[in-house]
C-alpha cells in the first residue's frame, strides 16, 4: 500500500488469511465497486487484487485473481446508493456477460457494456484479469442516448472502431490515472467518442445533413484558432460557439472523429509548419511545444514521434 501513488486504492486478499480471502474479497468488491455476490471454485487457493484510481469523471479499476461468478441481484441493486455503467475489457481469456436476457461471449480484447441498475452477471471461467471503467450514468447518456439498449452486447475488439476502442482501453490502468500524460478531461473524451464509434452512434459525414457538416466546421475552426492554449477542452470549445458539448462531441462522431484526436492533429500540423521553416530556428523545441499548446515538453517530443515520425529535432534537422 505505501509504494502506489496517494490516489490508487488498493485491496488484496494477501492480507488475509486464505481461508478469509473469499469474504474478504466479496467485501472488497461492494466498497470498491458495488454491492455484488460472488462465488468461486477456487477453494483455499482462491486470490484476488483490486486496485482503483480515478481519471477525470470515470475511475480505472484493475481486477486481477483466480476464476469466479459475479452476480449483481435484485438485493443488491436496492442496496446501493449509486449507480453507474461499466465498460469491460478483458485480455487473457474468454468470458460470458449476462443482462436483460441478452448473453455475450467474449473473446479476448473484446470490451463490453453493462448498467449497474440491471441484473447482470459475469462468469469469469479462466481468470477474474479484468480491466474495468466506471462511467457515470449521466456522461454514457450524453455519449449515448440509447445507452440502455446496448448493454451486453459485444464490442468486437478485433475490428473496426471497437479495436480502436479495445486498443485505448488497454493503454488505461489506475497508475496511469494517478499520473495522466495529458489532462484526464481529454483522455475521457476520448473514450467517450470512441465508445460512441464502437457502438454505432458515428454515421457517415454524408448522412449527418448540411447542419451537422456546417456545425463540424465551426467546431474544426474554433478548435485550430484555440489550439495554443494548454490544457483546451471540448467544453471550452462548446461554451465559445454557444452549443453543448454533447452536440460538439456528436457532431464530431459523425464525421468519424472525437475532439482529442482532431486537436491533436491541429497541434501536430502547425508544429511541423514550424519545425519546417528557419524563422522558427530561434525558438526551443520547448517553445515550439508551448505554442502549439503543449506545455510539457516531453509530451511534445512523444506527440512528434507518434504523429510525425520523427522527434522535434530530428524534423528540424532533416528539412
Amino acid at each position: 500500500m505505501s509504494d502506489a501513488p496517494p490516489s490508487i486504492h488498493r485491496w488484496s486478499t494477501d492480507a488475509v488469511p486464505p481461508a478469509q480471502r473469499m469474504d474478504y474479497w466479496v467485501g472488497a468488491v461492494c466498497e470498491g465497486f458495488l454491492e455484488m455476490d460472488i462465488t468461486s471454485r477456487a477453494g483455499a487457493g482462491f486470490g484476488a487484487s483490486l486496485e482503483s484510481a480515478p481519471l477525470g469523471p470515470i475511475v480505472v479499476n484493475q481486477v486481477r485473481g483466480s476464476a469466479q461468478a459475479v452476480y449483481r441481484t435484485r438485493r443488491a441493486i436496492a442496496q446501493s446508493r449509486h449507480n453507474y455503467y461499466y465498460l469491460l475489457c478483458k485480455t487473457d481469456s474468454a468470458w460470458v456477460t449476462v443482462q436483460d436476457g441478452r448473453s455475450a461471449r467474449l473473446l479476448p480484447g473484446d470490451a463490453v457494456l453493462v448498467d449497474s441498475r440491471r441484473l447482470y452477471e459475469f462468469h469469469l471461467l479462466q481468470s477474474a484479469d479484468t480491466l474495468s471503467l466506471e462511467l457515470p450514468t449521466a456522461w454514457v447518456d450524453a455519449w449515448l442516448p440509447d445507452a440502455g439498449d446496448r448493454v451486453a452486447c459485444r464490442i468486437d475488439g478485433q475490428a473496426g472502431w471497437g479495436s480502436v476502442l479495445s486498443g485505448f482501453i488497454r493503454q488505461l490502468s489506475p497508475q496511469m490515472a494517478a499520473r495522466p500524460p495529458v489532462p484526464a478531461g481529454l483522455l475521457a473524451d476520448q473514450l467517450g467518442g470512441l465508445l460512441a464509434l464502437a457502438l454505432g452512434q458515428g454515421a457517415p459525414a454524408e448522412a449527418s445533413g448540411d447542419g451537422r457538416a456546417a456545425l463540424r466546421r465551426r467546431v474544426f475552426d474554433a478548435t485550430r484558432e484555440r489550439l495554443a492554449e494548454p490544457g483546451l477542452t471540448a467544453l471550452a470549445v462548446a461554451r465559445g460557439l454557444g452549443i453543448s458539448e454533447r452536440s460538439l462531441h456528436r457532431c464530431l462522431c459523425e464525421g468519424g472523429t472525437t475532439f482529442a484526436t482532431a486537436l491533436t492533429g491541429f497541434r501536430m500540423q502547425v508544429a511541423r509548419r514550424m519545425l519546417g521553416d528557419a524563422r522558427f530556428d530561434r525558438l526551443g523545441i520547448a517553445e515550439i511545444g508551448f505554442r502549439v499548446g503543449l506545455a510539457d515538453a516531453s509530451h511534445f517530443v512523444r506527440l512528434c514521434r507518434r504523429h510525425l515520425g520523427a522527434t522535434p529535432g530530428a524534423l528540424r534537422a532533416g528539412r
